[in-house]
């Protein structure tokens, strides 16, 4: 890879990025019930993935039951990791629910030995205490009724389910299209949700519709669909790196648009949960 081709996909990821820290500042904004949000964001992401796959001729084919059993597991688990994360957006503050999302590299980390045969790395263990001490930092209280403590426990365990879709789908991202992997998650999703309409007030898409519709082509279509991209000319270790810098990003736009500003807690324990994201990515990248 040249370095002009080089910069480009930098560039690239670098702006997928951007589009997937809009998730925060727009799970806060768009006031309709959580499940709700999710839904429509999976239906109008199913329309656009499955549009993108038969204009550039992606195989829709799943090879095998088990597969299949796969992705359905895959799509319910970031229905949760979606779902959560939401909660946590509208408990507390972007900072805090992107923070909290991002414990996620080092959930990754100390789930592993799980579902391959690599043994625990004992560093994980720090890691995996730096982050509760983070997490620690940034609950302003450990009382179960404060809403802030609330949006992170939502939030770490949108983490959770998030880590868990990733190990799930580990070894199937070098046998699919990256795209056809999302176009079924978002379908499965859909139907999934479907019922919560005939429950839930829907009316507020009327005058929501906009940021909906930023949401699933923005952060969902465009944002997912490129840093998965990406992985083809960085590795895991630099994507997830830049990927870090989400809620950065995310802080930023609420800045701008919400007038969130966040604490000195907020700073101090992110700080410390991003630093065990480069850490880990840095440690990864030597192996």
């Amino acid at each position: 890879m040249n370095e002009k081709s080089h910069l480009n996909h930098l560039l690239l990821l670098i702006f997928a990025t951007v589009c997937l820290s809009t998730s925060g500042p727009l799970g806060k904004f768009i006031d309709m019930p959580t499940p709700v949000i999710i839904w429509w964001r999976s239906i109008l992401a199913t329309i656009i993935l499955f549009l993108f796959c038969v204009f550039k001729g992606i195989n829709l084919k799943i090879s095998n039951k088990t597969d299949r059993f796969t992705f359905f597991i895959a799509a319910l688990l970031m229905g949760g990791h979606w779902i959560t994360y939401f909660y946590a957006l509208k408990l507390s503050n972007v900072a805090i629910g992107m923070i909290s999302l991002f414990t996620f590299p080092v959930i990754i980390a100390l789930l592993e030995p799980l579902f391959s045969k690599t043994k625990l790395d004992p560093i994980h263990i720090i890691l995996g205490l730096m982050v509760l001490l983070g997490i620690y930092i940034l609950a302003p209280e450990f009382n179960l009724e404060s809403n802030q403590l609330q949006g992170i426990m939502f939030g770490v365990l949108s983490a959770t389910c998030y880590a868990l879709r990733i190990l799930m789908l580990k070894g199937h991202i070098a046998n699919y299209n990256g795209t056809m992997l999302m176009f079924y998650q978002v379908l499965i999703l859909t139907v999934v949700l479907a019922p919560i309409l005939y429950f839930m007030d829907t009316t507020n898409i009327t005058t929501q519709y906009p940021y909906v519709i930023l949401l699933a082509v923005v952060t969902t279509a465009i944002g997912h669909t490129m840093f998965v991209n990406s992985l083809k000319y960085f590795k895991a270790s630099t994507a997830s790196i830049i990927g870090s810098t989400q809620p950065v990003f995310g802080i930023i736009i609420a800045f701008f648009f919400l007038n969130e500003i966040p604490t000195i807690h907020t700073f101090a324990g992110g700080g410390l949960i991003l630093a065990t994201v480069v850490i880990e990515s840095v440690r990864s990248k030597k192996k």
